[in-house]
């Protein structure tokens, strides 16, 4: 739940800044009857974003036990790949991201309606299908429960209700910061979703080692306990890891923390009342 949380968080806060960056230039720049355009953009990229979601839960259902595995971990390694990207794009383009999206929104509007829904569409399409198959994958990774949907939802709604009052002046985020300290506990959540995608594909007979164990804590944290559920939940760690999930976990972290906490590349962002 707290993982997924994070995810909802995260990636609708992203969403929601982006849309109300467009509302804001129409609004302030007088051209309110764009705004349907924009919301319809919006719409359809909402509507096929979780179209994919749904999808991927039909396809992985259909299958077999190892399609199911090979599928599960297949999805598990782009959804890293697609957060990983994330993380790092968002770290070098949140600076210009005001700026660059007013831009593309002038050119729509001197172009046609139907520019301004493709780049509103496109604004947010990105950000949805991102979400789609890395809550796809978090929400595997947790098993048959539904309190990866309830995180999930409950980090949504609080990420609206952050960017309406961002929008209305109410608040004010430093920007940097947040996506600084969401970026590193993603880094960790996005880790053990690789190291269970790993494990899937070991269950699909794909990688080796299954029964080759690093380590078994099954004793000391019990999957059923509240620590094993929040250690799951926050890191994806299973009582019994393999030599491969778990070299996996730490080479993931170990890389990918290290570059994105290198000194003198961050860029330093405006707060988001500017940015908005």
């Amino acid at each position: 739940m707290l993982s997924n949380a994070l995810i909802g968080l995260r990636e609708g806060l992203e969403a929601a800044l982006v849309v109300s960056i467009l509302v804001a230039f129409l609004v302030r720049s007088d051209r309110r009857k764009a705004l349907p355009l924009v919301w319809a953009g919006v719409a359809v990229a909402v509507a096929i974003s979780v179209a994919v979601g749904a999808l991927l839960t039909f396809t992985s259902n259909s299958m077999s036990f190892e399609a199911q595995e090979a599928f599960g971990g297949g999805m598990s390694i782009v959804a890293v790949g697609f957060v990983t990207w994330m993380i790092f794009w968002m770290r070098r383009t949140a600076r210009a991201l005001s700026g660059e999206l007013r831009g593309k929104l002038e050119q729509a509007l001197q172009i046609g309606s139907w520019a301004v829904v493709l780049m509103a569409f496109l604004a947010v399409g990105r950000e949805g299908l991102e979400t789609a198959v890395f809550f796809w994958s978090a929400a595997q990774a947790a098993g048959e429960t539904t309190m990866p949907l309830v995180g999930f939802l409950i980090g949504i709604a609080i990420a609206v209700v952050l960017a309406y009052l961002i929008y209305r002046g109410a608040v004010q985020i430093n920007m940097a910061k947040f996506f600084k300290v969401t970026g590193i506990l993603l880094i960790f959540v996005a880790a053990g979703i690789l190291a269970y995608g790993m494990h899937d594909l070991q269950e699909a007979a794909i990688l080796p080692g299954l029964h080759t164990l690093a380590f078994d804590i099954s004793d000391v944290v019990p999957a059923d306990s509240w620590y094993g559920t929040l250690l799951k939940g926050i890191f994806n760690l299973s009582p019994q890891t393999t030599v491969l999930e778990a070299s996996v976990w730490v080479l993931y972290v170990v890389v990918v923390l290290t570059l994105f906490l290198l000194p003198g590349r961050t860029r330093r962002s405006s707060t988001t009342a500017a940015a908005v």
